[in-house]
């Protein structure tokens, strides 16, 4: 398509996935294009931990979506520790190390970069919650409704709304995350906070294991500051009659998790985790606590007639996967990849749908099969050797999708 006379397009949702789908847009030759973001502060108030493998990145970079100018950590290593009160070191007795070549990035600063890229003829829409999508009835093209109004009309509509997608529900119907049975506490924080931070090497992430969930620790850029947080996410089964919702994966705010939880997260920091990953666990205030129940699904298609699906709209995995943002910058490649080589707009999605479905439904595949391994039947790993933990890991990622899927395989 030629840039500037396509169609045009709504991009529902201004995150990440949004930012990236508004810039593969107008690369890939849509006419206007704006964007619909139902919050009215910046959204790069959000610490947590991205890790981009740096093949991805190296990827992502020759795209034009990422580059060195976006602050980042460089991991090169994985180590993995369990608790032995016979080791010698706080951290635990070492299981296994293998290269980990990833860099780290703080969501918010990522997102903020992104941002900075949007073009600046792409209108964003702050403030403006998308209530309803739909095909319109008097021709080609999709209505869109963000209050009481009259509805506007686009000929494309991008979904990159997140998991409760209105887009979604209008393109492929009623599709249900399914609950994992399992949680996720999130934390981060100054790593100056910690009582020996040079203990832990700069360049590691650290796997600390134990019976019935694991911890998972890496150092983000703090933002634009040079500074350096300590980034975690611990994995476990709640206490029996303390599961969320099942119909409701919504992530409980820093401070409003449930007494039993946090004793939980206190039993598990105190009695399983060797002393200093306990101690960094204890060290996160409650307003820097997350909790986040573990939902996942993949939409049958990615498309449908005036419309496509990106980020966490189309496929949510599970977090064992190291892939949320790469795929949804993935996504935003494909879509450009499909709009640029294909004259039609029902070529484009076609397209578009036939490369990325088939990987969300990989990667969704690939963050169960972790996480029944790794939170829900896990191995005695202190009885595991490295040999043997080699080849677990290889029997569980013989895809080799961890970190996402190279955009050269254009299929899952």
């Amino acid at each position: 398509m030629r840039r500037g006379q396509g169609p045009s397009v709504a991009v529902v949702g201004g995150s990440i996935a949004g930012c990236a789908a508004a810039l593969a847009l107008r690369r890939g030759g849509a006419g206007a294009v704006t964007v619909h973001e139902r919050a009215t502060d910046p959204l790069d108030a959000r610490g947590v931990g991205v890790a981009l493998h740096d093949d991805r990145y190296a990827e992502l970079a020759a795209s034009g979506y990422v580059d060195a100018s976006m602050p980042w950590v460089q991991m090169r290593r994985r180590r993995w520790y369990v608790r032995d009160d016979a080791a010698l070191s706080p951290l635990g007795r070492d299981l296994w190390t293998t290269p980990f070549p990833f860099r780290a990035y703080n969501w918010g600063s990522l997102w903020r970069e992104l941002r900075r890229r949007v073009p600046a003829d792409v209108e964003v829409r702050s403030g403006s919650p998308v209530r309803e999508v739909a095909a319109d009835p008097d021709g080609d093209g999709v209505l869109l409704r963000t209050g009481a109004g009259a509805p506007e009309r686009f000929d494309l509509v991008v979904g990159a709304d997140g998991y409760r997608s209105v887009v979604r529900a209008a393109a492929c119907g009623d599709v249900r995350p399914e609950y994992a049975g399992y949680t996720a506490w999130r934390g981060a924080f100054p790593v100056e906070r910690l009582a020996a931070p040079g203990l832990w090497p700069e360049d590691e992430c650290a796997y600390v294991v134990f019976p019935g969930g694991h911890l998972i620790v890496y150092r983000i850029p703090e933002g634009s500051g040079g500074g350096r947080h300590a980034n975690w996410v611990l994995y476990t089964t709640p206490p029996p009659g303390h599961a969320p919702a099942p119909d409701s994966p919504v992530s409980l705010p820093p401070g409003t998790a449930p007494a039993p939880l946090r004793d939980h997260l206190a039993y598990v920091a105190e009695e399983l985790l060797p002393p200093y990953w306990g101690d960094l666990v204890r060290q996160t205030t409650p307003e820097e606590l997350i909790l986040q129940p573990l939902y996942d699904f993949t939409a049958a298609r990615y498309t449908a007639p005036g419309m496509a699906l990106t980020g966490d709209a189309a496929t949510v995995a599970r977090p064992h996967t190291g892939a949320g943002a790469v795929k949804a910058l993935q996504d935003a490649t494909a879509l450009e990849a499909a709009l640029s080589g294909t004259s039609t707009l029902s070529a484009a999605l076609a397209a578009y749908d036939a490369d990325r479905a088939a990987v969300g439904r990989t990667m969704v595949t690939l963050g169960r099969r972790l996480g029944r391994e790794l939170v829900e039947r896990t191995p005695r790993w202190g009885d595991m050797d490295r040999t043997e933990l080699e080849k677990w890991w290889g029997g569980l990622d013989g895809s080799g999708a961890f970190g996402g899927r190279s955009l050269t395989r254009r299929t899952g």
